[in-house]
């Protein structure tokens, strides 16, 4: 008997030594991206961002004293893959899911981390994302019915604008900044003149832009993704087009500038982030990245890396790698770079998971990104 006391002492403490490395082991956090397909841009930039947060939050020690396992898996742009990834990410027990970046694939996705209860964080822009009450979805980037409106008076106030014709990628995320750019129009008084829909991955974009020719509206507003933004604007640039152009940050990413080359320049854009802005926390961003992957960040990379510290900055603040209480912190949470500096600015989540901070205005000069305004949250940052 007393031989079986201590064997089964011996046993028990095994198992609760085997609890507590359990506790201090890696921490799983999984992204979906688009490492091919159409998505292949954003979801390179954001996976890089995220990658790079995790290289130095694991440096400075990890979060709670555990360092991120942090992998990627490549949902090739494709919405049903990428449901079938966020299974697999559920599977591994992911504390949390960064991605798809695709509004459409992330639509489809979260719900597999929904019901598991694991908090889920994309740069879509689709304002339906967070209209659906689930709980553990958080923005790294602005829904569009905030940013749409920033634009809107833009074109009212500066540009001068009394009519828009619009070309738009048909998909999740082109019909949803569509739709809430024709809503802030509208709220402006300014009229619609030709509403063009364009195909994801469109190659051919001159009778896109001759529709928008012949519509002789004062601006031409421009939301479609990275690759089909360059394509356009070098048509537009063949054709002649010299009404303002205008749109959101897939209008003027860096990989834009770069396929667009000259046809870029003079393009204006309402962006959320960009490395050339003036913050101290952003300029050591790009530098860190440019050091890191030899190529200049885009928007999507600075989501990827600040959306990783705001993991960081809320499960330090829960104190303990709780999915639930994770997600009960983030919404009404404010994080500011005095405290975490790698969330690069100011930020605060509503009880959606949408985000409000400053943004910016760019125009296209010399090939390169130049700020022209920065405009203020849409609410002060409590």
């Amino acid at each position: 008997m007393v031989k079986f006391r201590w064997v089964a002492a011996g046993l028990i403490g095994l198992s609760l030594a085997g609890a507590s490395l359990a506790q201090q082991g890696p921490v799983t956090v999984v992204g979906l991206m688009e490492l091919s397909g159409t998505g292949a841009t954003a979801g390179t930039n954001f996976d890089n961002g995220v990658k790079l947060a995790v290289k130095e939050i694991n440096a400075a020690g990890g979060i709670l004293g555990r360092k991120i396992e942090y992998t990627t898996m490549d949902t090739q742009s494709a919405p049903q893959t990428a449901k079938a990834l966020a299974q697999k990410a559920v599977d591994q027990s992911a504390y949390v899911v960064m991605g798809p970046v695709f509004s459409g694939s992330f639509i489809v996705s979260m719900a597999e981390t929904k019901r598991a209860e694991i908090p889920n964080f994309t740069g879509g822009e689709a304002a339906n994302i967070t209209q659906q009450g689930n709980p553990y979805v958080f923005r790294t980037s602005f829904t569009q019915s905030t940013a749409m409106p920033k634009l809107a008076r833009y074109i009212k106030d500066t540009v001068k604008a009394k009519s828009v014709a619009m070309i738009w990628v048909n998909n999740d995320f082109g019909k949803g900044g569509r739709d809430s750019m024709a809503k802030a129009l509208e709220a402006q008084g300014i009229k619609v003149a030709a509403d063009i829909s364009t195909d994801p991955g469109q190659v051919d974009f001159s009778a896109a832009v001759l529709k928008a020719k012949q519509s002789n509206a004062d601006a031409l507003f421009v939301y479609t993704n990275e690759e089909e933004s360059a394509r356009a604007l070098r048509e537009l640039k063949k054709q002649g087009y010299d009404k303002p152009i205008i749109g959101e940050t897939t209008l003027t990413g860096q990989k834009v500038i770069e396929l667009a080359g000259e046809a870029a320049n003079g393009a204006v854009a309402h962006v959320g982030l960009t490395v050339d802005a003036p913050q101290p926390a952003i300029k050591a961003f790009d530098e860190k990245f440019q050091k890191e992957y030899k190529y200049k960040s885009d928007h999507n990379g600075m989501k990827g890396y600040s959306g990783m510290y705001v993991v960081k900055a809320i499960t330090e603040k829960v104190g303990k790698f709780d999915g639930k209480a994770f997600a009960k912190a983030m919404h009404g949470a404010t994080i500011r770079v005095k405290d975490v500096p790698g969330v690069l600015l100011d930020v605060h989540f509503d009880d959606n998971g949408d985000l409000d901070r400053e943004s910016f205005l760019v125009k296209v000069v010399g090939g390169k990104q130049v700020v022209t305004a920065t405009l203020p949250p849409v609410q002060p940052i409590p």
